[in-house]
């Protein structure tokens, strides 16, 4: 009886595995694509179809990976660095299930401080072709970043006051998947901080264009002007899944109603459905919110920022006063 329990227990465990480690590849340039379908349809554009990421990805992997003469061991590490903690950091995320691959290393510190890795190769690598456009990106790049991560981690702090850990997968588990619980004051202000986090740290407008190649206006695109072929391909990719990284973190930890916390075959199943349907209406918010308004001068970016600060701060101390 033990024993088949034990089975029962390590073949849910490789069910999830392989779950996640599907959903993370397989869905980012998905979700890239609905968020660039969505502006096209409010824009009265046809647009390009939802697999068009997908063939941009293998078109790029086809092709041969130029690398400057000027450029050292930092410019052809990078992409697999970027990558390879993008990846850590999908896995250890409680996606459609509370208790994902890496569940005993699932803190939120980790995860920050995994990100700024990835981003700080990403600076070096476009200072390392001594390009003058990367050195520009990769300045305002840090700029941001300096002022994201206090949101970021605010945000969830006041998430994570209640569950007393931050630990990512007993927070989703602990949070109430009730309509009082999710319309609380402290939750919509700290989803709203964290929200536009999403916006800054994925490179959207009204922080960032990613489609945009004007030199003036460039932040992510100008820091990887200098990579071509299979080397670009990691990166765009990595950039998807970081979408996708926090999409997870505003529908679990603000909207965690479908997560599955039992573990069987058939809560797995509900929790994924629950969990693509909630990631698809976040990307049509993202891309509504894309589509109605333009982008802010570099100049106005810190006082964007300041407000999801504000917020998540306001979101901490409501957390302690009502309780």
């Amino acid at each position: 009886m033990d024993f088949s329990t034990g089975m029962e227990e390590r073949l849910v465990t490789l069910a999830i595995w392989v779950m996640q480690l599907a959903v993370v590849l397989a869905l980012p340039p998905f979700v890239n694509g609905m968020v660039r379908k969505t502006k096209a349809r409010l824009q009265n554009r046809k647009g390009p179809p939802l697999s068009q990421s997908y063939s941009d990805l293998l078109k790029l992997f086809r092709k041969e990976a130029l690398v400057s003469a000027n450029a050292s061991w930092i410019f052809a590490v990078t992409p697999y660095v970027v990558f390879g903690t993008t990846l850590l950091v999908a896995l250890l995320m409680p996606m459609f299930s509370p208790h994902p691959p890496l569940a005993w290393m699932s803190d939120f510190i980790l995860l920050v401080y995994l990100l700024g890795l990835g981003r700080f190769f990403l600076a070096l690598s476009a200072l390392d072709t001594s390009s003058s456009f990367g050195g520009l990106g990769a300045s305002r790049e840090m700029t941001i970043a300096s002022l994201v991560e206090p949101a970021m981690i605010l945000s969830i702090f006041a998430t994570a006051a209640s569950a007393g850990t931050m630990n990512l997968n007993v927070i989703a588990s602990s949070v109430s998947p009730t309509i009082t619980s999710v319309l609380n004051p402290s939750q919509i202000l700290a989803f709203a901080g964290l929200f536009i986090v999403t916006l800054a740290e994925t490179g959207r407008i009204p922080v960032d264009n990613p489609a945009t190649h004007l030199e003036l206006t460039m932040i992510h695109e100008a820091m990887i002007l200098e990579y071509s072929g299979r080397h670009l391909a990691l990166i765009e990719w990595a950039s998807q899944i970081k979408l996708l990284i926090f999409f997870s973190l505003l529908v679990n930890l603000f909207i965690p109603m479908g997560v599955a916390h039992d573990m069987t075959l058939v809560d797995l199943l509900t929790g994924m459905a629950l969990f693509l349907l909630k990631v698809a209406g976040i990307a049509v918010v993202v891309a509504i919110v894309e589509s109605t308004n333009a982008k802010l001068r570099l100049f106005r970016v810190p006082d964007l920022l300041m407000v999801a600060f504000t917020l998540s701060l306001l979101s901490l101390v409501l957390r302690f006063l009502i309780r």
